[in-house]
């Protein structure tokens, strides 16, 4: 980018550049991450698009075809998805979970047992909404959170194993036979409620969720490399993952040529499950910019995105006070929910710059993007290293882009 492009969309180009000298010192030349790819967007055109590190060990760089897990990152997706049954009138973001999951219908709150003693539970103050699982306060939880009995029961059954013997109905299935964490509503807890979700597209579209994502939301809005199972014929361009070893090093997670997104899934995890672009997710984000629409295509109505870029958490709280959860993708402090991301409420809150409804998530794998009405900027961030809680790298690229503003 030249200093005057840089200036036309009303960044420094000099500041910019720095961003990715950082990412470069900080983070690639010292192991502590495999590559990194950053694109910055303002009023829907791409400003900066930087790629750096390899795409597989010993392999070549990283490049605007690589693919990457963007786990979270699905969450919007799946929330935009619900949102355009909603806007057809076959649901309601107050309807009862039960009304289209039956399944359901006996789940009670944890009221004791657990650890071979089988539980007790007492009835649901309220009974759970799709706005629960929008907005986490369903009462639902992860495996991963390891902090209570219930969690602990979702472990040994493997119900999110994506690979295993359940599929979307035998995993809600599963769900019903196990107390909520708290009465829906009560608390806020990060939480396979997404993936619930995309249950209920399936029961309430009668289409599988990979073929209501291709036909009504990929292809229109031409995300060509958007998938829950990488196709052979781009299996080449997904990049190597990592995880965090017991040795603090990092180790590979996922072999790019032998990974386990080159199979179908059993479980469609709409909380999780996409491979993506940074290009594709980019789309996306012009998408919900413009108001839920993209060259000619309208996926939602403007006031249906105004309506999930709001926060809904009950009492207008944010997550610093609501939250039970000992993981999310997202700080606490100034930031509420709204119907699948994280809406910023208090900037100063938050001790970051950005703006009042700037909404964003992230993934496991430390990918992140961040959408800023007020500013018309959008940013992707890919990586592939878990977890994503060990870097601050959200915050600082997030503090960064703001100071490359003019």
């Amino acid at each position: 980018m030249t200093n005057a492009t840089a200036s036309a969309t009303g960044f420094d180009a000099g500041r910019l550049a720095a961003i990715d000298a950082f990412l470069k010192a900080r983070y690639l030349d010292t192991g502590l991450l495999p590559h990194a790819q950053l694109l910055i967007a303002r009023d829907g055109e791409i400003v900066h698009f930087s790629h750096q590190g390899a795409a597989r060990e010993g392999g070549a760089a990283i490049d605007d075809r690589s693919l990457f897990r963007i786990a979270s990152m699905t969450k919007p997706i799946t929330s935009i998805a619900f949102m355009m049954l909603v806007e057809a009138g076959k649901v309601a973001v107050d309807t009862p979970v039960h009304h289209v999951l039956p399944e359901f219908k006996q789940l009670g709150v944890y009221n004791g047992g657990g650890a071979g003693v089988p539980f007790a539970t007492k009835p649901t103050a309220e009974p759970m909404r799709m706005l629960d699982l929008l907005r986490h306060t369903s009462g639902l939880t992860y495996s991963f959170q390891n902090r209570s009995n219930v969690d602990a029961a979702y472990r040994e059954g493997r119900i999110e194993s994506w690979h295993g013997n359940l599929d979307l109905d035998g995993f809600v299935a599963a769900l019903g036979k196990l107390p909520l964490e708290f009465s829906p509503g009560e608390g806020w807890n990060y939480s396979v409620a997404t993936d619930v979700l995309g249950a209920v597209i399936e029961r309430v579209s009668g289409q599988t969720l990979d073929a209501f994502f291709a036909e009504r939301i990929f292809a229109p809005l031409g995300m060509d490399d958007t998938f829950f199972q990488v196709p052979a014929d781009k299996i080449d361009r997904l990049t190597d993952c990592y995880t965090l070893g017991e040795d603090r090093q990092r180790q590979l997670y996922d072999r790019g040529e032998a990974s386990a997104w080159s199979r179908s899934p059993r479980l469609l995890s709409g909380g999780g499950g996409l491979v993506s672009s940074a290009l594709d997710y980019h789309r996306f984000c012009r998408m919900c910019e413009n108001g839920g629409t993209l060259d000619g295509v309208r996926i939602v109505g403007r006031k249906t995105l105004d309506l999930m870029t709001m926060n809904h958490l009950p009492g207008g709280k944010d997550l610093a006070s609501l939250s039970r959860s000992l993981f999310s993708e997202t700080q606490n402090a100034g930031t509420g929910f709204g119907l699948g991301f994280a809406v910023t409420q208090d900037v100063a809150k938050t001790m970051i710059p950005g703006s009042q409804g700037e909404y964003y998530w992230g993934g496991m794998f430390s990918t992140a993007f961040f959408i800023d009405p007020v500013e018309r900027l959008h940013m992707v961030f890919m990586t592939q290293f878990s977890p994503s809680s060990l870097y601050p790298i959200r915050r600082e690229l997030k503090t960064m882009i703001y100071a490359a503003l003019n």
